[in-house]
């Protein structure tokens, strides 16, 4: 991102939808960082926590609206004299889109719809919305690249491959500036360790610190493309001023190395010290045995690099736990 981008922060107004979670907090930081003009926080607090943004909530350039994506009139009212949308609201995982796909249906299709909608009536200049690497199904070749997918596996992914057809009707049609980003796997500091669907490095970390086995799907030989939140960030914030020609896609955000989820216990458990063993139990339904991102039309349309390694996140992250999570 450039140095007239940084300074043009401060003349720019924004919206951050799922603004309280883990991913969307990490914006809000970023924008209140570089002195944003405005910063408009929509959050319905279902999987999101208040505490995430609590030390800007004074700022007089925050603004947090209580509201869900799901009802349109909330999208409308936040998007009023808004510049540019990030858009992280989303009820997440495959597990829990098995056991209640209706209201996975209700935020991740009806509030995406609601939000380009809304976009549109209000004439933002750019939303960056966030798909996920599960909408690669069983496309088995590695590394996945944008262009190249296969049968969704799970309600969660067909919701965010849907998210993904209909801005690419709302970019042709209505001449909106829209850009996805996958995401692979994001961890970092703030992410919930708590609950049935919680990600598996809060949840490994977690358990480190209450001293139980944790638990692994499977034989723990599947693996994935962990991607530091710090990496995400960079992401969203250079399709935001990336050119033209970068709208109307999706990209890949992921670090472009994958480890198995028993390297990543292995290296957690060093991290740590900890000499607890895993347990495994049966795989879960959905999940996706392989992944690896292509990150190259990242890095050649939007000047995305990730800066982060793993250990390097992993490090940070364990730190954050050490400190949070007692």
């Amino acid at each position: 991102m450039s140095k007239f981008h940084l300074q043009d922060l401060q003349y720019t107004y924004f919206l951050v939808t799922g603004g309280a979670g883990f991913i969307g907090s990490h914006l809000v930081d970023y924008l209140v960082q570089h002195q944003a003009k405005k910063i408009r926080v929509l959050d319905n607090l279902s999987t999101g926590f208040e505490e995430n943004i609590h030390l800007h909530l004074e700022n007089s350039h925050i603004e947090f609206v209580k509201g869900d994506i799901s009802d349109a009139k909330t999208c409308q009212e936040a998007c009023k004299g808004i510049d540019y949308v990030l858009h992280q609201a989303a009820l997440g995982s495959v597990p829990r889109s098995f056991e209640n796909p209706l209201a996975t249906h209700e935020s991740n299709l009806t509030g995406f719809l609601n939000m380009l909608n809304a976009c549109q009536d209000n004439q933002i200049k750019r939303m960056v919305y966030a798909s996920s690497s599960s909408v690669y199904g069983d496309e088995k070749n590695l590394p996945k690249v944008e262009n190249r997918i296969g049968k969704v596996l799970s309600p969660y992914a067909l919701t965010k491959r849907v998210n993904e057809m209909y801005a690419e009707i709302f970019a042709n049609h209505f001449q909106l500036e829209l850009i996805g980003l996958r995401y692979f796997n994001v961890f970092g500091p703030r992410q919930n360790p708590k609950g049935a669907y919680a990600a598996v490095i809060p949840k490994f970390m977690q358990a480190v610190l209450d001293k139980k086995s944790p638990t692994i799907h499977g034989d723990g030989e599947q693996t994935r493309d962990f991607t530091f939140i710090e990496n995400v960030i960079q992401a969203n914030i250079k399709a935001l001023f990336a050119p033209k020609m970068a709208t109307n896609h999706v990209y890949n955000i992921a670090l472009g190395e994958r480890i198995s989820v028993n390297q990543l216990w292995q290296g957690i458990k060093k991290l740590s010290q900890s000499e607890l063993e895993v347990i495994h139990t049966e795989p879960r339904l959905g999940d996706v045995r392989d992944s690896l991102a292509d990150i190259s039309q990242a890095q050649n349309l939007l000047g995305y690099q990730p800066k982060v390694k793993s250990q390097e996140g992993l490090s940070k992250t364990w730190e954050w736990f050490q400190g949070f999570y007692v």
